[in-house]
């Protein structure tokens, strides 16, 4: 029949696309699958299917809290609350973003795991109110290269925290780009008070960066926003090769105890937003005998006075200073906002030069003074009757006495009155 006969090739054709689709779903599931996990002939297609989609590969997993891109081989773990860091890291990730958490103390080998994470090159722990990091805390990566711990109050940064646990061998590390910005604790936080707790703080953050050799690839150092008064005497003397010094706004005062003689392929030094007053001439001739050097100092609070003369002649004929133009004194009060390039040797004396606040606190003193000084003669004014009587009783003791010295001369001088004497104690 023409019906039954215009039905046969559809039924055959459609025969035909689903032996095709199973094809291509068998090889989905082939593919997908390990092969020591690959089903027997016997093993009908619906279990094959339900078997390889049942457990995705490891290459695959990615943490609950976190979100994972293998191509972009980036892993970001963002404001979830972590305690710790996730122990089931897909061994693939490359850049790391564990920021916003709960993390307060980084223990030794935190990222420990099997298979190494060892393709990891950049991790950014910052933002996780972490408070501790300990020795050891970054072994078992060795291909970091960039670490970011900013904006965390670290109350205990470990002398070994970037080498290895073994505080007896300190193994190099890695890395290249170290960030360190904002990681001051609170005032209420610091040990021994504000000052004492600063100058601590100051110190364990130097310790870290010269222990032993474990730094010296180091080429890229960020330390702004940390309150800094000053840099401690060996700060940078294990980070030979150092590109790029980051210290804008702390408070430096002066960089007197720090040294960039061992620091020969510095590039760039930002010491903008600072407190200092002037550069001295030591710190300006390490500064001109580096040859790639560029230095920030714009935006801090320099003093124009006789001891800033050798400083303005520097700048007018170096090069290592790209921002010198916007250079401007603060004080005395007649030299606020002048370039330091259009000073003259004649604008530049050391007349007594107070701020406006210490020359009141000098009248207050003075004040103060004068009102004691007045108490203290209307004392005596209302006393001088006994004053005068004290005075002539000492008078009259002191005449006493000297009487009695000149009798005694006077005895000793006469050899009559000697002998006479002799004879009336005889």
């Amino acid at each position: 029949m023409p019906g039954a006969g215009s039905r046969g090739p559809s039924a055959g054709d459609g025969r035909l696309r689903l032996a095709r689709l199973a094809l291509v779903l068998l090889g989905w599931v082939s593919a997908s699958t390990p092969s020591s996990s690959v089903p027997s002939s016997s093993t009908s297609p619906a279990a094959f299917l339900a078997s390889g989609s049942a457990q995705p590969p490891l290459a695959e997993r990615c943490p609950a809290a976190c979100e994972c891109s293998e191509a972009a081989r980036t892993v970001k773990c963002v404001n979830r609350n972590l305690l710790e860091v996730p122990a089931d890291l897909p061994p693939y990730v490359r850049n790391l973003f564990l920021t916003g958490n709960q993390m307060t103390v980084l223990p030794a080998g935190a990222f420990a795991r099997q298979p190494p994470l060892a393709d990891l090159e950049a991790l950014n722990l910052s933002g996780n109110h972490m408070k501790e990091v300990c020795a050891g805390a970054f072994e078992h990566l060795p291909g970091l290269r960039r670490l970011d711990l900013s904006h965390n109050p670290l109350t205990n940064l470990s002398a070994f925290a970037f080498a290895g646990s073994n505080t007896s061998v300190s193994a190099p590390s890695p890395l290249e780009e170290l960030i360190l910005n904002h990681i001051v604790p609170p005032e209420d936080q610091r040990q021994n008070g504000s000052f004492e707790g600063m100058v601590a703080f100051e110190s364990m953050v130097a310790a870290a960066l010269r222990s032993g050799l474990a730094l010296r690839g180091l080429l890229h150092l960020e330390l702004a926003s940390n309150h800094f008064l000053y840099l401690p005497r060996d700060l940078l003397a294990q980070l030979p090769s150092l590109k790029h010094l980051d210290l804008r706004n702390n408070s430096l005062v002066s960089l007197t105890y720090a040294s960039f003689r061992n620091l020969t392929h510095l590039e760039s030094l930002h010491l903008e937003d600072n407190a200092l007053k002037v550069l001295h001439n030591s710190t300006l001739a390490e500064w001109q005998g580096l040859a790639h050097l560029r230095v920030f100092l714009d935006n801090n609070p320099w003093v124009c006075d006789c001891y800033m003369a050798d400083m303005v002649a520097w700048l007018k004929e170096t090069e290592v200073v790209p921002d010198k133009a916007r250079l401007t004194c603060a004080f005395p009060e007649k030299m606020r906002n002048r370039g330091l390039l259009d000073l003259k040797s004649s604008d530049l004396d050391c007349d007594a030069i107070l701020p406006q606040s210490l020359q009141t606190s000098y009248v207050f003193l003075g004040i103060v003074l004068a009102l004691i000084g007045a108490i203290f003669l209307l004392v005596l004014y209302l006393n001088r009757k006994g004053i005068k009587k004290w005075m002539h009783n000492i008078r009259d003791a002191c005449r006493d006495h000297m009487e009695g010295y000149h009798y005694r001369y006077e005895i000793n001088a006469d050899p009559r009155l000697t002998n006479l004497s002799s004879n009336s104690d005889v």
